[in-house]
């Protein structure tokens, strides 16, 4: 059922139910106030209308936020007692649910597995409801709806020889069994590549920065590090290596700074190996930070691998091989020197203790 169905039938209901006339705008006005939004237009621009998982219900906390915009709509008292209680029944018999666009974002985008606490249709297919309205959304120019969209589409390689098949049936062949499911799944790859990058093209464009930083990954379009003062919600080493395959050196040095500022040690020792060379405190503050994160970069550290790169199993056996890092040779700070390198090392790792502490 899509939205548009679904107001007309709950319209239709609410007549009969209170015995008065509701405008089809109110509907959708009721329905946004169920889900406590103060209006259909401030739902459209941050979510979208899903379905609930099976079993579940949606018990609205929100019958006061109903009766109240009932009441702004001009009803009276005990046609908004009627129709905040027949809405919400409505409301769970078509199992009506809604996310924000930046919730369903987050979902797309986790890396999650069968068992984490997902809605059954981000594990499996997503209901034409949920998908309608991110298209409705997308034709207003929402950014973050094309980038959603974007995400959906997103493809994975195509399996080998399925080209040959798909491109055998464009040139006139007739196809039938698996070489038909071969060629049919190409062709559903194709379209779906096409809609990712029509989608993530339109979000860069509206300005949404992950869509910008993808077009980056997967364009090689600058725009994310031209974009003054850019920030991202995203692994800075992710947007160093980017960066790196631009050949944009100061945003891969910037990138990493802010990965070594969050603890992160293979950032820290190629700052110091790669970038600040002539920074000798700043190197020792690196140094510091990391001993601080537990890990020693002036004393080596080697140990036994497998072919695959998995650490050596003696029970397994086979070929060893060895892996680690050497030892960082770094010359030596004079006393005032290595003393603000220590406070430095100190007041940054007091930070990521803070930021660790509170979420943030």
């Amino acid at each position: 059922m899509t939205i548009k169905k679904f107001i007309y039938s709950a319209q239709q209901s609410l007549q009969v139910s209170t015995g008065n006339d509701f405008k089809r705008g109110h509907i959708y006005e009721l329905l946004a106030a169920s889900f406590n939004f103060n209006s259909y237009a401030a739902l459209s621009s941050e979510a979208v209308f899903t379905l609930q998982q099976d079993g579940e219900k949606h018990l609205s906390q929100n019958n006061t936020s109903i009766l109240k915009r009932c009441n702004e709509l001009g009803y009276s008292l005990e046609t908004a007692g009627i129709a905040s209680t027949r809405l919400q029944e409505l409301v769970n018999e078509h199992q009506i649910d809604c996310i924000t666009i930046s919730d369903l974002i987050d979902s797309l985008r986790s890396d999650y597995s069968i068992g984490d606490d997902y809605p059954d249709w981000i594990i499996g297919e997503l209901p034409q409801i949920l998908l309608d309205c991110l298209e409705v959304a997308a034709n207003k120019n929402n950014a973050h709806a094309h980038f959603a969209l974007a995400l959906i589409n997103v493809t994975g390689e195509p399996k080998s020889g399925h080209d040959y098949w798909y491109l055998e049936e464009q040139n006139g062949r007739v196809l039938s069994g698996v070489e038909k499911e071969w060629a049919d799944e190409y062709k559903t790859l194709i379209a779906k590549s096409k809609k990712f990058s029509l989608h993530l093209k339109e979000a860069a464009r509206l300005g949404n920065r992950e869509a910008l930083l993808d077009m980056a990954e997967h364009f090689d379009d600058p725009s994310f590090f031209e974009t003054v003062n850019v920030s991202v919600d995203d692994d800075p080493i992710r947007v160093a290596e980017i960066a790196e395959r631009l050949g944009r050196t100061k945003d891969m040095r910037r990138w990493l700074v802010v990965a070594a500022e969050q603890g992160d040690v293979e950032a820290i020792q190629r700052l110091i190996e790669e970038f600040d060379d002539f920074d000798l405190q700043q190197k020792w503050t690196w140094v510091y930070l990391a001993q601080l994160m537990g890990t020693d970069l002036t004393v080596s550290d080697h140990y036994a691998i497998h072919e695959d790169g998995s650490i050596y199993d003696d029970d397994v056996g086979g070929p060893m091989y060895v892996d680690g890092r050497d030892a960082l040779e770094i010359k030596s700070l004079d006393e005032d020197q290595a003393i603000a390198a220590k406070t430095a090392a100190r007041e940054l790792f007091e930070r990521i203790q803070q930021t660790e502490a509170t979420g943030a």
